[in-house]
């Protein structure tokens, strides 16, 4: 490995937020490393459907920022930072001008771009792209980052893993690194963006994500002492569907555009539930409420798209059309699409504060990983935003540190480097049971025995299997695992100890929400246990 004098900082992750961010620092003449395992087109932005949000008042409705830092903070739950999300809700107009400044087909009428009703929000203020928008807004800034890659200002590292950072007199100072092609490692000096998105992989099969997002990352800065807050809130999107592997996503696009869920009835007729209980817009409510009342439902649930117009087929959903024919053997148009409550997004994640600081001084966060603008539900379409300008903010941040206080007096070497060690087929074993509690306890409705049942069940799990192991100690319990172990308790620990219901996270046993409890949970790792405040 070799060294260099000039300061360069490090990204991990290039999706929206990772590009986002490499675009900021390399256009301001700041050198940039861009890690990832996959390339920017296999990116978790690549799958969101549905659309941007941004009060562009461009469909005669009089709309605000202002209704959309509301719509956010109530579809929230109240739980958000009303500065982070005032920021957020302001300077999106921008945001979203700026991709189009880029070239991003967004959906126009007469030439002018419009927008279309989103969940949880009285204003069309979603902009898409059919439903593809997540795709084209990824090859917007791929391009964008492009011509600092051929100047040199920025450096990309593709097939190549997070391992950790590297940590002296209390600050990041660094990021080691594993290239899965040529099996080495290197550690490079300067501040670290983490933007490596959710943590599908921790519930594999049951997310509408990747499991390439794999949470290994966010395990291993939990281990290291990074502060993480409202882990308990996990998103389930109600209209997804089971596929090899995954959970297929059906776009809020699709409700947005006059979709209608319903129940059939002993007698055969079509029960309209979310009608029926919430009025005309009972379709378009807040993920966590379709959600919930899906689950308390008892019955299978369909998705209605057969009186949608020829137009919106031909020129709003026409992907969402193929790609559900391709998977489910269903025509929309003519059939209506059995639907259920699949993981989405995850709310929680590394604590940040207004400007994507974490709690350790050179460690940044921007995208699904972090814990920023969404407090107990995401409003749909928030996520492309909060991923762009979340990269912005953080590498805004990193400029005004760098320019203030932000020191980068350390020379690393191959003396830094520690070995990291991955699952072998045993642990593989015992993170199928992680895996397994985990989907158990944390499940759209939740219950305090529940959750402390699976917390009981994976430590008996892993002490057993430490107990099992060769006592010589040639069996070692990989460092994978034990993050994996404690990141697992600390996402149940923070479903069992929110005593209330809020947003995604409802307690069977705990049914009212408290004003008590409108607070950000925050948790971590002291390195001999869980510190909760």
């Amino acid at each position: 490995m070799t060294n260099n004098t000039r300061i360069s900082v490090n990204v991990i992750g290039a999706g929206l937020a990772g590009l986002s961010a490499a675009k900021e620092l390399a256009e301001r003449g700041v050198y940039v490393r861009l890690f990832s395992v996959q390339a920017s087109e296999r990116a978790q932005s690549n799958l969101a459907e549905g659309g941007i949000n941004a009060c562009l008042d461009v469909m005669g409705e009089n709309d605000t920022w202002i209704e959309h830092y509301e719509d956010t903070m109530k579809g929230g739950c109240y739980l958000a930072d009303p500065d982070m999300v005032k920021n957020l809700t302001e300077n999106a107009p921008e945001v979203v001008m700026e991709m189009d400044r880029l070239g991003v087909p967004f959906h126009r009428a007469d030439g002018h771009i419009i927008q279309r009703n989103f969940g949880g929000q009285k204003k069309k203020r979603t902009t898409y792209a059919m439903s593809s928008t997540g795709k084209v807004l990824v090859v917007a800034l791929i391009d964008a980052v492009r011509k600092y890659e051929h100047s040199g200002y920025v450096k990309r590292y593709p097939h190549h893993r997070f391992e950790k950072i590297i940590i002296k007199n209390s600050e990041c100072v660094g990021v080691q690194i594993y290239d899965i092609y040529t099996h080495t490692r290197s550690v490079f000096e300067g501040p670290v963006i983490i933007a490596c998105g959710g943590f599908n992989g921790m519930f594999p099969g049951l997310t509408t994500g990747t499991t390439a997002n794999t949470g290994l990352a966010a395990a291993e800065l939990f281990s290291q002492g990074i502060e993480f807050a409202n882990l308990e809130f996990i998103q389930y999107h109600p209209t997804t569907t089971e596929i090899t592997g995954k959970r297929l996503l059906i776009s809020e696009a699709a409700r947005g555009e006059g979709g209608r869920l319903f129940y059939i009835r002993a007698d055969g007729s079509y029960c309209y539930f979310m009608e029926d209980k919430y009025g005309e817009r009972g379709n378009l409510m807040p993920r966590d409420v379709i959600s919930r009342e899906m689950a308390m439902l008892g019955h299978q649930v369909y998705l209605n798209l057969m009186e949608l117009t020829e137009d919106t087929w031909t020129n709003k959903l026409s992907d969402l059309r193929d790609e559900i024919m391709h998977y489910m053997s269903i025509d929309p148009k003519i059939q209506p699409v059995p639907v259920s409550p699949g993981i989405h997004y995850f709310m929680g994640g590394i604590k940040v504060d207004i400007g994507h600081h974490t709690n350790l001084t050179g460690l940044y966060a921007a995208g699904e990983c972090a814990c920023a603008y969404h407090g107990a539900n995401r409003l749909g379409g928030n996520s492309l935003l909060g991923a762009i300008y979340g990269g912005q903010t953080a590498a805004r941040s990193i400029l005004a540190d760098m320019a203030d206080s932000l020191k980068n007096d350390y020379a690393l070497s191959d003396g830094d480097i520690t070995d990291y060690k991955y699952m072998s087929d045993a642990d593989k074993k015992i993170s199928s049971v992680i895996e397994h509690e985990l989907a158990n306890g944390l499940g759209i409705i939740r219950n305090g025995k529940s959750l402390q049942r699976a917390i009981d069940n994976i430590n008996n799990s892993i002490n057993n299997y430490i107990q099992s192991l060769d006592i010589a100690g040639e069996q070692q319990l990989s460092d994978e695992l034990i993050n994996r172990y404690r990141f697992a308790i600390a996402m149940l620990t923070s479903a069992l100890e929110r005593r209330e219901s809020r947003g995604a996270h409802t307690r069977e046993d705990y049914p009212d929400t408290l004003e008590e409890y409108r607070r950000t949970s925050v948790i971590k790792w002291s390195g001999k246990m869980f510190i909760q405040e």
